[in-house]
């Protein structure tokens, strides 16, 4: 019957080849729509357009359960969980504050930062947002800022925005450990990553306990002695690691060195260069 001619639920097909019913008009739950204009999908009509059957189905499903979700009860319960329940993290507090030193010794205010801070300071005070669905009070939303504070301290923060931030915790450097476990613990870890990577250009590719544990003591050793940026070293690590496997790939699929295995001493010897240059800057005037 699609091949004739299409009829929904009160709509109607003609004798032609079968179009989706966005590209020919259509008329049923969705509302009436003529030849040369279809529904969006969005809560409107749009230009026509031609979609497969299949692309059809999906637009229609998601026009459904906005309309399903979009009830004046669920708006209200919507509402209430984020005015009750809410969390808003704030990343990188720091970058909005600056020292007396940053401000080149002067004492006075960074008004740029400072202006960052004042807006922030109403929606953490507590007031009341419009949205879409209505209003929201920001007075019992759980905020949380963090920052790094390498060249400032949470005390150059305005002082009314620190009494509004009254709980601080000072986190620890990660440890080799907790490289480690990064390292494997996620699903979408590094190591999987780099392995899916060359397992597209026909290479299989392993590393050894050893060799995780050798990165992990050369991330922390790294964040020790030069900036400390945390988990962030083990990409540039596994860079340097896998650099030349990664350039010689096409090569390498096409011989018999297929099965690569990363152990403790191919990982020395491809940072044994970054620690040498790390370990000569401490003569350089």
């Amino acid at each position: 019957p699609l091949s004739r001619g299409y009829r929904g639920s009160g709509g109607r097909g003609g004798s032609s080849n079968y179009q989706a019913p966005l590209s020919r008009g259509y008329r049923g739950r969705y509302g009436t729509s003529g030849s040369r204009s279809t529904f969006s999908g969005t809560g409107g009509f749009a230009s026509r357009r031609s979609v497969a059957i299949k692309d059809a189905r999906s637009i229609l499903s998601n026009v459904e359960l906005a309309r399903a979700s979009e009830t004046p009860e669920m708006e209200r319960q919507a509402l209430e969980a984020c005015e009750q329940e809410g969390i808003v993290f704030i990343d990188e507090i720091d970058k909005v504050c600056s020292s007396a030193k940053s401000r080149g010794g002067d004492g006075g205010p960074d008004c740029s930062s400072e202006g960052v801070q004042r807006d922030l300071l109403p929606l953490i005070e507590g007031c009341e947002i419009e949205t879409r669905i209505g209003p929201v009070k920001t007075d019992f939303i759980l905020f949380i800022a963090a920052g790094a504070f390498h060249s400032t301290k949470p005390k150059d923060l305005m002082a009314e925005l620190q009494g509004r931030l009254p709980v601080r915790v000072g986190l620890q450097s990660m440890k080799r450990k907790d490289l480690e476990r990064v390292l494997t613990e996620p699903a979408h870890n590094l190591l999987e990553q780099h392995k899916k990577m060359l397992e597209a250009e026909g290479l299989s590719v392993s590393f050894t306990k050893g060799a995780v544990k050798e990165i992990a003591r050369v991330a922390e050793e790294m964040n020790t002695t030069t900036e400390n940026i945390g988990a962030r070293r083990l990409n540039t690590i596994m860079e340097r690691v896998m650099e030349e496997i990664s350039f010689n790939a096409p090569d390498l699929k096409d011989s018999d060195a297929k099965d690569i295995e990363i152990n403790k001493a191919h990982v020395r010897k491809r940072l044994s260069e970054v620690v040498k240059r790390r370990d000569l800057k401490k003569y350089l005037l």
